[in-house]
């Protein structure tokens, strides 16, 4: 049975071309023995049944036996088709599911509504004394490995935004601000509970970039009034590393803005 579980999909095709001629070359080879043995039967020494009839019987078999092989033949094609179908339906399933990811990416606010978002929160948190919470992901391939294309990058910071937006409450914002560096704002949350919350993001990243292999991510914190003492401060932590990802590599250290920034690596 291990046997079939480590089959691959791939040699499915091959396998079915293989099943394909042994069936009809088991067909062929029974049809024409035991053709070759009812002919002598029937036309040199009939045994049991009279000429005519064994004559009959003979001529019903060879009527059959093409009859069984078309059924088989249109049964190989039938399904055939439908294997190619079931292909095709799933490639349109991808393409849909990766047209989805792109525009659901696309649609996601980016670094001009973060900023009038980040000055609304911050005057709020001023007035009411409240803390405001800022969480920066940042997805990028592996170093050491071959870049990836376009689509495949896209598709990967497609499944990070739907992995992080579902573990937000209502009232937190999300944003994409380029190059798989994305902003999440935590209105009335303190740095202790931000910390929670990204404890909550890792493990989505975690299972998001271990189906996706060659990926790693990293997460900063940043608060006000703790780390930062202004909406400029946070604003300047998302620049800083949107310019890093940006650049094609993030630093082996935490960008010291305002304050300390946790900082966390997982590939």
């Amino acid at each position: 049975m291990k046997f079939f579980d480590q089959m691959d999909p791939g040699s499915l095709e091959r396998r079915a071309w293989q099943l394909w001629i042994l069936a009809l070359t088991t067909i062929l080879v029974l049809a024409t023995g035991l053709a070759v043995m009812m002919y002598t039967i029937v036309f040199s020494k009939p045994v049991g049944l009279s000429g005519r009839t064994s004559t009959t019987l003979f001529t019903g078999y060879c009527v059959l036996m093409p009859l069984l092989i078309g059924y088989l033949l249109d049964r190989q094609i039938v399904i055939r088709q439908l294997r190619h179908r079931i292909v095709e339906e799933e490639n349109h399933i991808v393409n849909l599911q990766r047209e989805f990811r792109s525009n659901f990416l696309a649609n996601m606010p980016g670094l001009a509504p973060f900023q009038d978002r980040l000055a609304m929160e911050h005057r709020r948190a001023t007035r009411a004394e409240q803390p405001l919470s800022l969480v920066i992901v940042g997805v990028k391939p592996s170093p050491g490995l071959q870049p990836p294309t376009d689509d495949r990058l896209a598709d990967v910071f497609g499944e990070a935004a739907k992995a992080l937006t579902r573990k937000l409450r209502g009232e937190d914002s999300i944003y994409h601000f380029g190059g798989g560096v994305f902003g999440i704002l935590l209105p009335r949350v303190p740095t202790s509970i931000a910390n929670l919350v990204v404890d909550r993001l890792r493990e989505a990243m975690i299972e998001m970039v271990s189906s996706n292999s060659g990926f790693e991510f990293e997460t900063r914190v940043s608060n006000f009034p703790d780390h930062a003492a202004s909406a400029r401060d946070m604003e300047r932590a998302v620049m800083d590393c949107l310019f890093l990802y940006t650049k094609g590599h993030a630093p082996e250290q935490p960008v010291e803005v305002g304050g300390a920034c946790r900082v966390a690596t997982v590939s």
